[in-house]
């Protein structure tokens, strides 16, 4: 059976995926602070955009308007979308508080409400027949509830997936932690990148592991990646290998 691809547009992934993420997988990005886990989802978004394909970003832990100036930064120009229907903002930060909140057309008042979060986010992704989503970040819906993270996972990625949609939920790990931001959130998405940033002889370092991901072969090495002006772009030609405290970068064989 031939499987059906999204392209991610994050130079290389895709290749890493064997040509693209199945579709309706639901992703989860994971890693600590400064690795771009936000821009990299974001890229995801918007090169959906630019081949016609409608997109949610569901923001939690930033103001809808810091969020469009943050990547117009990089090129995206989301409003143009926005106006043709193409693009959603959901805004789950501001609680509807301060005048430009005000102007936003989804707003979820309360985050601690799970429901109402997840019925707002899916009257957006209903309204411009999303095909892609980012969700960013799922931490803050458990961080207080740990327990619940795989219950508020799998609502999500229901709903989500009945939509057909393919989406990224972003997590946020500490530098230090191994895991994936919640106790049993890793059996509950369909795949999991993770971004890392180490310091190397007093320089950081971004790399990034393919942990899993349903419906298709995918690498298993650790590659280094870049943020540049215009996003992330993954060399598939380098391979980082941890040995004790030092990082060997070396050529794929």
């Amino acid at each position: 059976m031939v499987i059906e691809r999204v392209k991610s547009g994050i130079p290389g992934l895709d290749e890493l995926l064997n040509g693209g993420i199945p579709k309706r997988n639901i992703v989860l990005i994971s890693g600590g602070p400064g690795t771009g886990k936000t821009i990299f989802s974001q890229q995801y978004l918007y090169y959906g955009l630019s081949l016609g394909e409608p997109g949610v970003l569901v923001t939690l832990e930033e103001h809808p308007a810091q969020v469009r100036r943050n990547m117009a930064e990089f090129g995206w120009d989301v409003r143009k979308y926005e106006d043709e229907g193409l693009f959603a903002v959901v805004d789950a930060f501001t609680g509807g508080i301060g005048e430009a909140a005000k102007k936003e057309r989804y707003v979820v008042k309360s985050v601690d409400d799970i429901g109402e979060f997840v019925d707002v986010a899916r009257q957006a992704l209903k309204d411009i027949r999303a095909q892609r989503a980012v969700i960013d970040s799922v931490s803050t819906l458990y961080l207080t509830k740990p327990s619940v993270a795989r219950n508020v996972l799998m609502q999500l990625k229901r709903m989500l997936s009945g939509l057909g949609v393919t989406a990224f939920l972003v997590s946020q790990v500490s530098v230090t932690e191994r895991g994936f931001g919640g106790p049993g959130v890793e059996h509950a998405v369909d795949g999991i990148i993770r971004l890392d940033l180490d310091e190397i002889d007093g320089e950081l370092v971004r790399s990034i592991i393919i942990w899993k991901m349903r419906g298709t072969k995918h690498d298993m090495r650790r590659h280094p990646f870049e943020i540049s002006d215009r996003g992330v772009v993954i060399n598939v030609g380098k391979v980082v290998k941890s040995l004790g405290r030092s990082v060997i970068y070396g050529g794929v064989e």
